[in-house]
């Protein structure tokens, strides 16, 4: 049995802040209904869309597989009242809008508390709901360059830069999940619900928080933009064969064991005795001519070959893996991370799975919904609508057409 099975989420969520994290419930077990409007469903959609990928884009299907959607269009009195009868049938309610609109759309903490007085309310904004920012909007990258990942990333003689992972929405979602978990503990204690909230701003600065205490002496300075350079020499990114834009392997030799270890894995003893190498400072010193020694062995392997030859050795290193690589990784494979999924549109893919790894909770990826898929499962199981009140919901543009995924 999953871990999560019996939690119950209405998920209002779109693009990925929120859904990363009704994701991460929806994968543990949870029961998780993505509440859409049915004219154009989540954004998320539209992301990277073309007439091939209609409202089932990769970017959605990353963030979106083991829910159930309701098209219902909650601009409409009719569709407001059937959301505030699913509301007391539900455990969590999860919401990443921008400022005001939830309360636009009669949906608040208010309204939903009064509801179901039991209901874990949780809203995810860019920079919370107080404070002279709450106004502002907020995307993945804005929440990363208001907490400092763009200013540690970089050359030390170039400008800020972007980085390349999305945390500022996935790591607030997982954020998110833990803190609805730990508000769902409480509430078997004290039979209470309570509002969750998360501002981007501050969960992504949890991702920065070892540069921001090691390097910036309480506030007192910044911390410096370091490139490839994560520590000292031979700490490095390295270039294979047959050198693409992504053939390189990263090592880092942090201890004088590792760097013995590594001396012998690419067959140099010798730079064990050079006095140019024979110590941390002296390594630092000759920094780039130990570089070139290191890279002159690099550049006859592939990046694979350098990986498996250093790391069996006992040195902390990595292939740079591209996204591509990612999909057919032997490894990841090996593990059950790749699960090979036949999707709508898409065909048969392979589907990245979910780092948590529980002995007695088990879950199947299952694919992501089509929009407004689940409408007349889920207005029929939970509210006892017949098909004739489903009909003219339909009719009227309350609720999504269902039927053409039967």
């Amino acid at each position: 049995m999953p871990a999560l099975d019996g939690i119950r989420v209405l998920d209002m969520t779109q693009y990925e802040a929120g859904t990363s994290c009704t994701q991460a419930l929806a994968w543990l077990g949870a029961d998780v209904v993505k509440v859409e409007p049915p004219a154009y469903g989540d954004p998320g959609r539209g992301v990277g869309r073309s007439p091939e990928y209609e409202d089932y884009t990769p970017y959605y299907c990353a963030w979106n597989s083991n829910k159930r959607s309701l098209a219902l269009d909650l601009r409409t009195d009719e569709g407001q009242d059937l959301f505030l009868r699913l509301v007391p049938k539900f455990d969590v309610f999860v919401e990443n809008y921008g400022p005001g609109v939830t309360e636009r759309l009669g949906v608040d903490y208010a309204t939903l508390s009064e509801a179901n007085p039991g209901l874990i309310y949780t809203r995810i904004k860019g920079f919370g709901s107080t404070g002279p920012y709450a106004h502002f909007r907020c995307m993945d990258m804005v929440a990363q360059a208001a907490a400092g990942a763009f200013s540690i990333t970089g050359e030390p003689d170039g400008p800020p830069m972007r980085p390349g992972s999305t945390t500022g929405d996935s790591g607030t979602g997982i954020q998110t999940a833990m803190a609805i978990l730990a508000a769902y503990i409480q509430r078997a204690r004290t039979g209470k619900g309570q509002l969750v909230e998360l501002s981007m701003q501050e969960a992504m600065m949890y991702y920065t928080r070892t540069r921001t205490f090691m390097a910036s002496e309480w506030g007192t300075k910044a911390a410096p933009r370091r490139g490839n350079y994560g520590g000292r020499p031979p700490v490095n990114i390295y270039p294979c064969k047959p050198f693409g834009p992504n053939d390189y392997v990263y090592l880092m030799p942090v201890n004088q064991d590792h760097w013995d270890a590594l001396c012998a894995a690419i067959d140099r003893g010798d730079l064990l005795i050079d006095p140019r190498f024979e110590t941390t400072a002296t390594r630092v010193e000759h920094g780039d001519a130990l570089y070139e020694e290191i890279s002159a062995w690099t550049r006859e392997h592939t990046k694979y070959e350098a990986m498996e030859t250093i790391a069996d050795a006992g040195v902390p290193c990595s292939a740079c893996l591209d996204t591509a690589d990612l999909h057919h990784d032997r490894h990841l494979k090996a593990r059950g991370f790749i699960h090979e999924m036949e999707l709508p549109v898409h065909g048969k893919v392979p589907m990245l799975g979910f780092a948590p790894r529980l002995s007695d909770s088990e879950f199947e990826i299952k694919p992501p919904p089509r929009l407004g898929e689940h409408t007349d499962e889920v207005l029929s199981g939970e509210l006892g609508l017949d098909a004739e009140t489903l009909s003219q919901l339909r009719e009227a543009g309350v609720i999504g057409d269902s039927a053409r995924f039967s």
